[in-house]
């Protein structure tokens, strides 16, 4: 994402872009399934490097049993995609506040 022009990352920023890439995926998958049909579900978003940044999530996702067929891969991997669109987002929001 070196080419959004943003500075290199903090500490703190780096640990903002994970809780916001894995609040908006859990968001996400709330969103399209009620809590009592979700067995497990569990976010993780790591940050390799400052500069460039490498972002890496994943969402693992268990349905009770009267959700049998409900993609569930399909539910993770959208999940994962708003989890990236929001982190972005957040990066494009910090190069524009470097840049003034």
């Amino acid at each position: 994402m070196e080419e959004l022009g943003i500075p290199e990352l903090t500490r703190e920023q780096v640990e903002e872009l994970c809780a916001i890439a894995e609040e908006n995926a859990r968001k996400y998958v709330l969103s399209k399934v009620s809590p009592k049909d979700i067995e497990t579900l569990n976010v993780c978003a790591e940050v390799e490097g400052t500069k460039p940044v490498k972002l890496a999530i994943d969402v693992d996702i268990a349905l009770s049993s009267s959700m049998r067929d409900y993609d569930v891969q399909k539910l993770a991997d959208e999940a994962v995609k708003y989890a990236f669109n929001s982190a972005e987002r957040y990066l494009r929001e910090l190069a524009c506040s470097s840049q003034t």
